[in-house]
């Protein structure tokens, strides 16, 4: 049910390659950051995010799941969503300048957006934003108690801000209010806290952050997305852990 509804930190340049780390995809560099903004209480976003599901098992495609909570006054609370969640999808809309937020909304590399279930759209975007490189090259790693994310140095045309994602890898959920009562719905994929966790300018960065408070119970993996100003363009991009199945 799309329907129209109306800023957090940084990172720059330099040429690298991001890389899966963990069981799953380990040496594979991602291509294409996919993020899928669903809710469960939205009966138009199960094909999206069963088409996510396809696009996770995409070599080169790294598939993230975002539950807003606007669709909670429907009758069913979102059991995944926060509205740090909706907060960002607001504001990519505020950054492309179109105030373009619906579910089930898709964004490709943090500035092209599409509805989620239109699969034609979403390949063909897909193809035409593939990358063999990032302009900025970043890690992520991890001691016994903290993330690592290391920034590599180069001219950055502005500020960037660095986002840092915990993941669950997959869940299913038993809808019982709202549109999609009585379904049992499956996700991937799904980010579970949202944390900018930088500013940057140019300069090689280390940024540590403790495991403990960042890591959530169930999340198998954490992302960290680099993006021109304070939510545009992905600029780099790293996963640490399982990110697919």
């Amino acid at each position: 049910m799309p329907i129209s509804r109306r800023d957090c930190l940084a990172l720059g340049a330099g040429i690298g390659a991001a890389w899966l780390a963990g069981p799953a995809r380990a040496g594979q560099p991602v291509e294409a950051v996919v993020e899928l903004f669903s809710s469960q209480g939205c009966r138009s976003c199960p094909a999206a995010d069963k088409l996510l599901m396809e696009l996770r098992g995409m070599p080169g495609v790294l598939a993230l799941t975002f539950h807003v909570d606007y669709w909670d006054y429907l009758g069913w609370k979102d059991t995944l969503a926060s509205p740090d969640f909706s907060q960002r999808q607001y504001d990519y809309a505020k950054a492309r300048g179109d105030m373009d937020v619906f579910t089930p909304q898709m964004i490709v590399n943090g500035n092209k957006q599409m509805v989620g279930s239109q699969r034609s759209e979403v390949f063909a975007v897909l193809s035409q934003s593939r990358r063999t490189s990032w302009p900025v090259a970043l890690t992520i790693s991890d001691t016994a108690k903290e993330m690592v994310i290391e920034i590599g140095a180069g001219q950055a045309e502005q500020e960037a801000t660095l986002w840092v994602m915990p993941l669950m890898e997959r869940t299913s959920v038993k809808i019982e209010k709202g549109e999609m009562a009585g379904r049992e719905a499956t996700y991937v994929n799904v980010v579970r806290k949202l944390v900018p966790a930088g500013m940057w300018t140019g300069d090689a960065t280390r940024i540590t952050l403790p495991k403990e408070g960042l890591m959530p119970a169930g999340a198998t993996a954490c992302v960290a997305l680099l993006q021109q100003g304070k939510l545009g363009p992905v600029l780099g991009c790293a996963c640490w852990g399982t990110v697919t199945s």
